[in-house]
């Protein structure tokens, strides 16, 4: 158990449990960004609350699942708290002049350099975010019929809070923190895998890009949707 845990404390042992921890992460993003896309048929919300009953069916396992969820999270970001400190005290030029270690030139950006902002910030949103639907779902009255039993019309409840500009804001602002966390964070995951070859680099790069642009943009619409259009 010490070896391991002397392992998972080494640098390389940190950037694979950041790396598997922001892979499911990202696997779960992608499955939610799915499942909130239903929050565009034109249907009343009967579609997004059929979608969002679904998970009442999983019963007790679905704390199971959220817990797990929370504590891959919670590893996530204080292993990639303490890596950045460590890291930073390490290089106390704070990268100035950074190269990779293959001796070329690193991928610094603005991305890169703030991974401890945006994930600091993200975290605060996760928190809000839990709060704003997750705690005050389980005060929504049961008040929806679907295949005849009664749920809470948890439509309302993100349409209600997306017709305020102030909640609008505060989402499309934590998804541009999302977008610059992730856009570094794929291409970073990959590197730390060893999965990355230097003929790769720039295809992987962008195609890193590509996936924060996608998904930033498939969040950041949602309340806008709502707001402008709903």
């Amino acid at each position: 158990m010490i070896p391991l845990k002397r392992a998972l404390s080494s640098p390389v042992g940190r950037k694979f449990v950041m790396s598997i921890s922001g892979i499911a992460l990202v696997l779960f993003v992608i499955v939610h960004l799915l499942g909130n896309l239903t929050l565009y048929v034109p249907d009343g919300g009967e579609t997004f609350n059929r979608y969002a009953a679904g998970f009442d069916a999983i019963g007790p396992a679905l704390y199971v699942i959220e817990l797990g969820l929370l504590a891959v999270i919670v590893i996530h970001i204080g292993w990639g708290i303490t890596t950045a400190l460590k890291n930073r005290k390490a290089r106390p030029d704070d990268y100035a002049v950074s190269v990779n270690s293959k001796g070329g030139p690193s991928n610094l950006s603005l991305a890169s350099k703030n991974m401890i902002v945006t994930g600091v910030a993200l975290g605060i949103f996760l928190v809000v975010h839990i709060w704003h639907f997750r705690i005050r779902k389980i005060y929504v009255a049961d008040n929806t019929e679907i295949d005849g039993q009664q749920h809470a019309d948890l439509y309302a409840l993100v349409h209600t809070a997306f017709s305020d500009p102030f909640w609008v804001a505060f989402y499309v602002g934590a998804m541009v923190f999302f977008g610059f966390h992730l856009r570094h964070g794929f291409w970073s995951t990959l590197q730390s895998l060893g999965a990355m070859k230097p003929e790769w680099s720039k295809g992987i790069y962008a195609l890193g890009f590509l996936v924060a642009v996608v998904l930033t943009v498939g969040f950041m619409g949602i309340p806008l949707y709502i707001y402008f259009l709903a």
